[in-house]
């Protein structure tokens, strides 16, 4: 049987420094928009349900280019740390004692709940025992690209790290086609923790399954030094050398990207996600994201684990990429609203591998979110900036994913948010991260 949702009396975004359309229609068959019009062309609900978005703005979902939901479990558990002692000396030991296939189905859950509660419809997620946090967001009717992690040394999914490689080819596929919201994909972890020859095993995993491969790079001022065996005289060069750089990979931080970095990834069409809360909080540096627009470079926002940021919410990460570029470049014109939204919906869909998504227009994808526009720190609504430099993820009234209404007036509908909160405090008191 097919499901028919109609949105009525709804603002709609429209192209860069066009007014906002207003008193809008929307109508969505079983996960495509099939039909958008003026309510003076409204004829009736035609067996839909009905939502009424008076008060509110129709606009694409949120996409989180970067997360490890199930880091839930250490929100705020070692914050004001530099990277490589918070990563080495308190969650590499934390993940060792603590993670097992109950904890990332749980943590990965409340993620989910806090993603959808501030707009985001579809997020690439990567870590461990990964076919766990595939079912929590499939449970939660939020969309996923989910990376299997892979790293040289025993993790609690992967206690051989022989056996790496084979474990992750298990995990997609078994999750490969299994959900019309799960797309597996290949996570190697970074190459100050994988071999050359590890990563080379990934990529070549990646494009057998025809999967996306995505991998932290580049974060931090003094990862060349950190590289095993380094092929190349940068973190990307390195990558570039072991012939990972390709359309299909999605470089992650690209905070210590130079020039000729910047050329090698718009030459081989490898897209960047940026997580600039993460990297301000962890001072890893600011990621040169106008360069890498001006390049061409496909670039999508992550927000990271909320062990490093400590929030998953978008509109707080589109707020604080944008006014980062504005301070790096000591220019108020950098890298302006419009581009930033975009990075959050279309581009970063593009940059996880999902085109299609991202967009308000017959024949998308109905991931689609309401924003209630009506509050104090909304008005008066001018244009689609508003959304970067004065909503937040508290704004968001509904969310739709794959044509399935999960979220309406604040209310997630598709699973229980206080037996998430509550297996994930008892966790905490387990494992002795909450003390």
């Amino acid at each position: 049987m097919s499901r028919k949702l109609l949105i009525t009396n709804a603002t709609l975004l429209s192209e860069s420094g066009s007014p906002l359309l207003r008193n809008q229609f929307v109508q969505i068959d079983d996960d495509l928009i099939s039909s958008i019009a003026s309510m003076n062309e409204y004829g009736g609900s035609h067996d839909a349900r009905v939502v009424d978005a008076g008060g509110k703005l129709l606009m694409p979902g949120l996409i989180n280019g970067h997360n490890h939901a199930a880091m839930t479990l250490f929100r705020g558990y070692a914050d004001d740390l530099a990277l490589q002692e918070w990563l080495h000396n308190h969650i590499f030991p934390a993940e060792a004692a603590a993670i097992n296939p109950e904890m990332v189905y749980w943590c990965a859950t409340l993620a989910a709940a806090e993603m959808i509660r501030s707009g985001t419809t579809c997020v690439a997620d990567a870590y461990f025992h990964s076919g766990e946090a595939a079912r929590a967001f499939s449970d939660a009717g939020l969309r996923a690209v989910v990376g299997h992690g892979i790293v040289d040394f025993p993790v609690p999914s992967v206690p051989d790290p022989a056996k790496n490689i084979e474990t992750v080819a298990h995990f997609i596929d078994s999750w490969q086609g299994l959900s019309p919201l799960i797309s597996p994909a290949v996570f190697p972890h970074a190459p100050y923790t994988c071999s050359p020859a590890t990563l080379k095993k990934a990529k070549e995993l990646a494009d057998a399954k025809g999967v996306r491969l995505l991998t932290h790079i580049a974060e931090t001022r003094t990862e060349q030094t950190q590289i095993i065996d380094p092929h190349g005289s940068s973190p990307i060069k390195h990558l570039h050398a072991l012939g990972l750089l390709d359309k299909n990979c999605t470089c992650i931080h690209c905070v210590w990207a130079d020039a000729e970095d910047l050329d090698l990834l718009a030459e081989r069409d490898s897209a960047v996600v940026t997580c600039p809360q993460s990297n301000a909080k962890l001072a890893s540096g600011i990621a040169p994201v106008q360069n890498m627009l001006v390049k061409g470079i496909t670039v999508g926002i992550g927000t990271d684990g909320c062990a490093s940021n400590n929030s998953l919410d978008l509109f707080r990460e589109m707020d604080m990429l944008t006014k980062l570029q504005k301070l790096a470049n000591a220019d108020p014109t950098s890298l302006c609203g419009t581009d930033v939204l975009k990075c959050a919906t279309s581009s970063g869909a593009t940059a996880i591998g999902l085109d299609g998504l991202g967009s308000i227009e017959v024949g998308a994808k109905a991931d689609v979110i309401l924003v209630d526009v009506s509050g104090a720190h909304l008005t008066p609504l001018y244009n689609q900036d508003f959304l970067v430099y004065s909503a937040a993820g508290s704004d968001v009234d509904s969310v739709i994913v794959n044509g399935r209404l999960i979220m309406h007036a604040r209310h997630i509908v598709s699973f229980d948010v206080n037996e998430a909160v509550d297996r994930v405090r008892s966790l905490a008191v387990q494992t002795g991260t909450l003390r």
